[in-house]
């Protein structure tokens, strides 16, 4: 049997290394966010503005689920990482048979759960009325292929901790190729609107997870893995989920924060809903090279804290940060001069383009901040604390997001641009949390 591609990043140039291996995360980022931007796409284009709304809403519900898998995606990632630093292959087997496990035992818990909350989610949401049904039907078929989804994530994540990023891309390649085709086929040509999106969607994430994992069961491991590893062992386990669980509630808090926004916007009424719901999407693609490079930073400290290069995984997030400000500096700067030909691309209703338009400009400036929050993020987990990132996110989310956008609401009027204000206006709390935290560190330290 041969074996997976495994990079060991505790050595060599570091700054190339980084690049290199954030690169293949960017372009699986990408492909990945296509799924949600191409059903918004295609919607637009066939259908209705309420069928846009539906998968809005629809897409942030499941995405809400779906942090919660990547958070625990991450614990993996990292544990396994630490023992490809460490060259402890039993421990690495381990940890990757204690993923298999817990991911199988979460698609069937979560699957069967999604499928009771579909109604309560819809309504919870304050849903524009003229969306509600097509809203249920986009999350109710998006639930039904929850097992793919975690398999996947599963999957993905293993793939990142033995330090190969360019594996994942041919499969959500694969994903991106069937989806399109599924969108035209189901939305395009058969009119379904909100639901063949989700069709599509659920296809697409079975042949990315099924060849996925038909490919991983071929190549095996550079180390000996068999079935005696497929059981869940309680220090890996531990670990897991010292890292996974807080990363996990943090992310389904701050999405809960997210439905929480939308909701206060939906009371704005459809145009306004449609819009938020294209801006999230255009973000969604603006936040890519940021979380690609964030994504390498966190293996790359796992793989030096495992081979005690402590100052190695600290220069790994600075080059992260220099990295990642280059595209949000850029991208914000664009949006300023182009941003209704951006939120065309996402609609042909004149009064959603020129309101996405406004919400997206104030907006982008949080895609130069993240690129601070992001790296910062990464860098803790990789080394196995998880705590500093949920206390800032929580504060940054629940004390300052919410509230600024219910306040900004209410003085907004028919501009959604002080809206948007809220994004950067908590990254920017969070950095400063951080930075407060890294130097007390160092103080104590000394």
């Amino acid at each position: 049997m041969n074996s997976t591609t495994q990079n060991t990043l505790t050595e060599g140039k570091l700054a190339p290394a980084l690049l290199r291996f954030a690169v293949p995360f960017l372009i699986s980022n990408f492909l990945q966010a296509l799924y949600g931007a191409v059903d918004l796409f295609v919607v637009g284009q066939f259908s209705t503005s309420a069928s846009v709304s539906a998968v809005a809403i629809g897409s942030q519900v499941m995405q809400t689920v779906t942090w919660i898998i990547l958070g625990i995606s991450m614990g993996g990632t990292v544990l396994i990482g630490q023992k490809i630093g460490e060259k402890n292959g039993e421990g690495a087997a381990e940890a990757v048979g204690c993923v298999a496990v817990l991911f199988g035992l979460m698609a069937l818990v979560l699957t069967p759960l999604m499928l009771i909350a579909v109604n309560g989610a819809v309504a919870l949401m304050k849903t524009p009325p003229e969306a509600v049904s097509a809203a249920r039907s986009y999350i109710f078929i998006c639930s039904c292929g929850l097992p793919f989804i975690t398999g996947y994530n599963g999957v993905s994540g293993i793939f990142r901790g033995i330090g190969d990023s360019r594996t994942p891309v041919i499969f959500i390649g694969l994903a991106c190729i069937v989806n399109v085709i599924g969108d035209f086929l189901f939305t395009g040509w058969l009119g379904m609107g909100a639901a063949g999106a989700a069709l599509a969607t659920v296809i697409a994430q079975a042949v990315s997870f099924l060849a996925a994992l038909a490919y991983m069961y071929k190549k095996g491991f550079s180390f000996p893995f068999g079935r005696r590893h497929l059981r869940i062992r309680r220090k890996p386990a531990a670990a897991i989920l010292k890292v996974g669980f807080p990363l996990a509630l943090q992310d389904a808090l701050v999405n809960v924060s997210f439905l929480i926004i939308t909701t206060i916007i939906n009371t704005m009424g459809l145009t306004a809903s449609a819009a938020v719901g294209v801006v999230e999407k255009i973000i969604s693609f603006a936040m890519l090279p940021p979380s690609a490079i964030a994504s390498a930073v966190t293996t790359v400290t796992a793989q030096n804290i495992g081979a005690k290069k402590p100052e190695r995984a600290k220069r790994a997030l600075w080059y992260g940060i220099g990295f990642s400000l280059v595209f949000g500096i850029v991208v914000c700067i664009f949006v300023q001069f182009f941003a209704p030909l951006v939120t065309a691309v996402f609609s042909r209703d004149e009064a959603v383009i020129l309101a996405a338009a406004q919400y997206l400009r104030s907006y982008s400036y949080d895609c130069i901040l993240v690129s601070f929050v992001f790296c910062i993020n990464s860098y803790f987990s990789g080394r196995s604390n998880a705590l500093v990132p949920f206390i800032h996110s929580m504060i940054a989310t629940f004390l300052v997001r919410i509230p600024a956008t219910y306040g900004f609401s209410l003085i907004a009027g028919d501009s959604l641009f002080p809206m948007g204000l809220a994004a950067p206006l908590a990254s920017f709390v969070s950095i400063v949390i951080c930075f407060g935290y890294m130097r007390w560190e160092e103080a104590r330290k000394r």
